[in-house]
């Protein structure tokens, strides 16, 4: 069965979602943090992968749920690290971050079958991606991939292509950068851990910045061509 792997890092003032700051104190960026780890590994659990597993910079906390094997990062940029959490696992492996608290077991229940791709991305619509699977875990495959970038997720995709692998993808999903990415992903998933810290009386949703423009961002049009996804950002979840 499918191994499923959330990178993270320990939610600590000053060393997560640092793009939050300002109009969030560290403090508050580090608990928004908190919230979402915890959406995202609660969703985790649900999914009836073989192994679940954090590979995690820093130290566990009372946020991580029973189920979940403990391991840690490899040192080295996002691209070397995602490399060696997936040459870890013998088999099928499907990872995510902690920075999409929006995240479901049924949007990552596709990604466990196997029958039809051999990998699955799920991009993110600042251009990144949120999540990755191979059904033969090749740390080629993501070396040498430029993380931070707008054209991180075209680069990843057609880095599958190349191998020859057929790729499906998973929806869009707004990854937690920005105070306004912060308002809007706590809109579009209300019931959320995240959501409720962000709009505690004492929380910092008066901090963030108005949403404008259209709703939630929905489904997942192809990638095709060279053609870059707009924006910039790695995968979400690196807690930067």
């Amino acid at each position: 069965m499918t191994t499923l792997l959330v990178i993270a890092k320990e939610p600590l003032p000053g060393r997560v979602k640092t793009r939050l700051t300002p109009p969030f104190t560290p403090e508050e960026a580090a608990s928004l943090a908190e919230a979402a780890l915890a959406d995202t590994l609660a969703a985790a659990a649900r999914v009836p992968a073989g192994r679940h597993v954090l590979v995690l910079d820093g130290a566990p906390g009372p946020w991580l749920p029973a189920g979940f094997d403990v391991v840690p990062q490899a040192a080295g940029g996002l691209d070397e690290r995602l490399a060696a959490a997936f040459s870890a696992c013998a088999g099928p492996a499907l990872l995510i971050g902690m920075d999409t608290p929006q995240v479901t077991p049924g949007l990552l229940a596709p990604a466990l079958v196997w029958d039809a791709h051999d990998a699955w991305l799920g991009p993110a619509a600042d251009g990144g991606f949120w999540a990755l699977g191979l059904a033969r875990p090749d740390p080629a495959l993501l070396l040498g991939v430029p993380m931070s970038r707008a054209d991180t997720g075209a680069v990843q995709y057609q880095r599958l292509r190349a191998a020859g692998l057929s790729v499906g993808l998973l929806p869009v999903l707004r990854d937690v950068d920005t105070a306004a990415d912060a308002r809007q992903v706590a809109a579009d998933a209300p019931g959320t851990r995240f959501a409720a810290r962000l709009a505690a009386p004492a929380g910092p949703i008066a901090r963030a910045a108005p949403i404008t423009g259209a709703g939630p961002i929905t489904g997942a049009g192809p990638i095709t061509g060279a053609g870059p996804i707009t924006g910039a950002g790695p995968i979400a979840g690196s807690g930067r």
